[in-house]
C-alpha cells in the first residue's frame, strides 16, 4: 500500500513543481508575451467620442458658441449705440456701419439684437433651472416613498397639467404685470410637470437597486438616499431635459411678445424685437428678418444639440 501511495505522488523527470506565480492564469491580454495596454474608459468619455462622431450635433455645438459669443460681445465690436434715439440714421438699411440696420429711432438694430438674446437666454436658462429643481425635487419624493404619497401627488400633478397653458400664463401675466419676474412665474408655473413625471419613473427603477437598499440598511436618511444616490444617476436625463427645456422657453417668450402679451416695450428682448419689426415689415423687413433669423438659429441649434446628446447618452449603444 506504502508502495501504491509514493507511486501515485511521484512526478516523472522531465516535470517540475510549478512556482506560484507560475501557477497564475494567463491574461488573455497578453500576446507573444507582450501585455497589451487598454485605454481606461468611462460612460462620460464614450459619451464624448460618440458626440464627437456626430457631425450635426457637432456643428449645432460649434454654432451655439459662436452665437454665445456674438451675444456677449456683439456690442462691443460693433461700438453703435442701441440705446440713445438718432432720427438721423433711423430706418436704415444694413450696411457696413449697422450690420442689421436701424430701427425706427435710428437705434443700431444688431446691438438691440445681442442685448435682447442675452435677456431671452437668460430667462430661457432660469426656468430651466427652476424646472429642474422643482421637478426633481417632487419627482424624486414620489418615486422614493411610494404607495399613497405616490398616489396623491400624482393626482396633483394631473390637476395642473389639465389647466390650459396660454389661459394660465394670461392671468398671471395680468395679475403680475408684463415684467421680467411676472414672465417667469407664468412660464415656470407648470412646465415642471413633465420632468416630474420623467423623474418618477426613472427613480422607480433605481430605489431597487442594491446600493440604494444597503444605504437604507445603514440608516441614511430619505433627503440623503434621494440626493446622494437617485439624482446623481438621472444626470443623463437632464442634460437631455435641459437641452430641450432651453428652445422651448426662448420660443415661449418670442410668441408671448409677438402676441403682445409678454415683455413690455420698454424691455429689450427677442420677443419684443420680432413684435416691433412686424409693424414695418412692409416697409423695413429687415427689422424683423434679423431677430427672426437669430430666434430660428439659436432653436434650431439647441434642438440639432438635444437630439446628438440623447443618442450620445443613450447607454444601450455603448
Amino acid at each position: 500500500m506504502a508502495e501504491m501511495t509514493a507511486r501515485r505522488i511521484s512526478l516523472p523527470a522531465n516535470r517540475r513543481i510549478l512556482t506560484e506565480e507560475e501557477r497564475r492564469p494567463v491574461s488573455t491580454d497578453r500576446l507573444n508575451g507582450e501585455q497589451i495596454a487598454r485605454r481606461q474608459t468611462t460612460y462620460w468619455r464614450e459619451a464624448w467620442h460618440r458626440l464627437r462622431k456626430n457631425p450635426i450635433a457637432m456643428a449645432a455645438l460649434v454654432l451655439l458658441v459662436l452665437l454665445l459669443f456674438m451675444i456677449l460681445l456683439g456690442p462691443a465690436l460693433s461700438g453703435q449705440d442701441y440705446v440713445n434715439i438718432n432720427a438721423k440714421e433711423k430706418n436704415r438699411a444694413p450696411d457696413a456701419v449697422h450690420w442689421f440696420g436701424t430701427d425706427t429711432l435710428g437705434r443700431d438694430l444688431f446691438s438691440r439684437v445681442c442685448v435682447g438674446s442675452r435677456l431671452s437666454l437668460l430667462v430661457a436658462l432660469v426656468c430651466s433651472g427652476i424646472q429642474i429643481l422643482i421637478g426633481c425635487a417632487y419627482g424624486g419624493a414620489m418615486a422614493y416613498f411610494g404607495g399613497r404619497v405616490d398616489s396623491v401627488m400624482m393626482r396633483i400633478l394631473e390637476i395642473l397639467n389639465s389647466f390650459p397653458y396660454l389661459l394660465v400664463t394670461l392671468l398671471i401675466m395680468m395679475v403680475l404685470g408684463s415684467n421680467i419676474t411676472g414672465l417667469l412665474v407664468a412660464m415656470c408655473v407648470t412646465s415642471w410637470v413633465g420632468t416630474a413625471r420623467q423623474m418618477r419613473g426613472q427613480i422607480m427603477q433605481l430605489r431597487e437597486s442594491e446600493y440604494v437598499k444597503a444605504a437604507n440598511m445603514m440608516g441614511a436618511s430619505p433627503v440623503r438616499v434621494i440626493v446622494r444616490h437617485l439624482l446623481p444617476n438621472t444626470i443623463s436625463i437632464l442634460i437631455l431635459d435641459l437641452c430641450s427645456s432651453i428652445p422651448d422657453y426662448i420660443f415661449t417668450e418670442a410668441s408671448l411678445s409677438f402676441l403682445g402679451m409678454g415683455l413690455s416695450g420698454d424691455v429689450i428682448s427677442l420677443g419684443v424685437l420680432i413684435s416691433a419689426g412686424k409693424t414695418k415689415m412692409d416697409f423695413y423687413p429687415w427689422q424683423l428678418l434679423c431677430p427672426v433669423a437669430v430666434l430660428v438659429i439659436a432653436v434650431l441649434a439647441f434642438n440639432m444639440l438635444g437630439d446628438g446628446l440623447r443618442d450620445a447618452l443613450d447607454p444601450r449603444t455603448r
